[in-house]
């Protein structure tokens, strides 16, 4: 007896014409799929602060350090432009398919089934990785109060720590997406205050106007001495690898449009709120950071993972003489990597549920419970967590940097990726007549804009790959050079794997076989283009500062 598409898939479906929603692929729609609970506030606060945490606030330190204040700024203002040119062309990508899974779900769809392959595991084995390493990092930043004198031994054991923090993410994600989405709403807006806060008060700083601090005013006088650049072009390509890291999340806003109550709305608008994020939480909060303190200090070497008693951040306020900021900046910084620990389980679960969903992986992954929670995959995601307490043996610290390595090159891979498959995408809308007025959302920079960004992600990939092999203060060396780029052997690997276990031969899809109104929300494509007309009119009859604040907000 066969078994009608409603039946199948469940009552959310309605009789569409075919080809305009495929509910196989967009596993969020049907009684057993992903729950869209993610409001407007909810992206938006994920697009500005989603994943502001460790590597901004400590990792900048080791960046200053090695690169220098003028370095330090510049590498962020590349890598911040290259995000905001892939942001855009994925809230054009992700507004039109609001689908489970959208980065591999794109590579699949306009590049080649075997690269998406390799993109998803990519994605979902960058976020697991990081998962333990926000735990331990959340952990360590405690030492700051429980080892004061920093002798190595905290009054309370770490994995105390670890176990505390991820308990508390495994309460997070029995709400689900909802719960996702209050807690990155209420810790974004505690990071956005704290770096603006961080802000106005690093100009006080610089002009003078802490009486406890001796050093009067300070100015420039550290970009002079002991100078705006260190360690030559070497320290200059160091610091992407940083900012890749710090960076790393903001596509989160495109893999949250599956559960977006309403993403023709609000992805636009999240994507509209990447540039500010860009500019005032890391351009001018580093520049200002390079003003107040000196990149030769000898505590910034120190600064990577959860030593937050070296966060430049800290350092700037105990430099000035302020005793209780640094507490408090500190217990920001744990909450930021609290986090981003949530944004980690979020990204690896829907990933790995979207990859089950396709064939990708092992069906039971696919599985998801009434209240939309991929619990499966949820279960094997938080266990994975556990890897945190691999630090507490003695080789555990070698086990978990090779454990990272499968991460180096994530960011860059992913990036390029949504670029690539912009471009590929809008060369198949037009070959099927369609034009930018027909797309709830069309990318402010454009084609250009995407061909720009592959371009950025591609030396970025060349300059990490000089730094694996010329690293600043060694030799060449095998173990170092794999450190840091072991993961485009592995996508290859996947990417190959793929090829060979489905004799799939071919290089690339043909632009002609898309189908490019599946996964699309819009039942009726005459009364969507009518709708998007009306608001088009309506906002041509604004005042000019009313298009110009709509353009950018």
């Amino acid at each position: 007896m066969g078994v009608s598409e409603k039946e199948k898939y469940g009552s959310d479906i309605e009789a569409t014409s075919p080809g305009l929603v495929s509910p196989a692929d967009d596993v969020e729609v049907g009684e057993g799929g992903l729950k869209r609970n993610l409001k407007g506030r909810h992206m938006q606060m994920i697009a500005i602060g989603g994943s502001i945490g460790a590597g901004l606030f400590v990792g900048s330190g080791s960046a200053l350090n090695s690169g220098g204040p003028a370095s330090l700024v510049i590498d962020f203002i590349i890598i911040g432009f290259m995000l905001l040119l892939t942001v855009n062309a994925l809230g054009e990508l992700a507004a039109l398919y609001p689908v489970a899974g959208s980065f591999y779900n794109y590579s699949i769809r306009f590049i080649d089934p075997a690269w998406g392959f390799a993109m998803g595991w990519n994605y979902a084995m960058n976020w697991l990785v990081v998962l333990p390493f926000e735990l331990t990092t959340a952990g360590i930043t405690i030492a700051f109060w429980t080892d004061p004198q920093n002798t190595g031994t905290p009054s309370v054991n770490v994995g105390v720590w670890i176990t505390i923090f991820l308990v508390l993410v495994c309460v997070i994600n029995i709400f689900g997406v909802k719960g996702y989405g209050e807690v990155e709403f209420v810790l974004g807006c505690i990071k956005v205050l704290a770096v603006i806060g961080f802000i106005l008060l690093g100009v006080i700083i610089d002009c003078g106007g802490v009486p406890t601090d001796t050093r009067g005013y300070i100015g420039a006088q550290y970009w002079h001495n002991p100078g705006a650049f260190r360690n030559g072009f070497k320290g200059f390509c160091s610091v992407f690898v940083t900012a890749s890291f710090a960076f790393g999340g903001t596509e989160l806003v495109g893999l949250a449009s599956a559960e977006a109550a309403n993403p023709r709305k609000s992805i636009p608008k999240a994507t509209k709120q990447v540039f500010w994020r860009i500019t005032l939480f890391y351009v001018v909060s580093l520049f200002i950071l390079g003003l107040i303190v000196p990149s030769d200090d000898k505590n910034l070497s120190n600064a990577t993972g959860g030593n937050t008693r070296y966060s430049p951040f800290v350092l700037s306020f105990q430099l000035a003489g302020i005793k209780v900021l640094p507490s408090i900046f500190n217990a920001v910084i744990t909450l930021s990597v609290i986090s981003v620990a949530n944004s980690c389980t979020f990204a690896s679960t829907r990933t790995i549920q979207a990859l089950c969903a396709r064939g990708m992986g092992p069906s039971i992954g696919a599985r998801v419970d009434k209240k939309g929670r991929p619990y499966v995959v949820l279960i094997v995601v938080l266990l994975f967590g556990c890897l945190a307490y691999i630090n507490e043996a003695k080789s555990g610290g070698t086990i978990f940097t090779w454990l990272l390595s499968l991460s180096g090159l994530s960011n860059f891979f992913t990036w390029g990726s949504i670029c690539f498959a912009h471009i590929r995408f809008r060369k198949a809308w037009k070959m099927n007549g369609r034009t930018t007025d027909d797309l709830p959302f069309a990318a402010m920079f454009g084609v250009i804009g995407s061909w720009i960004g592959l371009a950025l992600n591609i030396l970025c990939l060349i300059a990490q790959f000089y730094t694996a092999l010329f690293p600043i203060g060694g030799s060449p060396n095998a173990e170092v050079f794999f450190e840091s780029y072991l993961a485009a052997p592995i996508v290859i690997l996947f990417f190959i794997g793929y090829k060979l276990y489905y004799r799939q031969w071919t290089l690339g899809v043909k632009l002609q076989d898309i189908n490019i109104d599946e996964g699309r929300r819009e039942l009726d494509l005459d009364a969507f283009r009518a709708e998007m007309d009306a608001e088009r009119a309506e906002k041509a009859s604004w005042p000019w500062w009313k298009r110009t604040w709509d353009f950018w907000m």
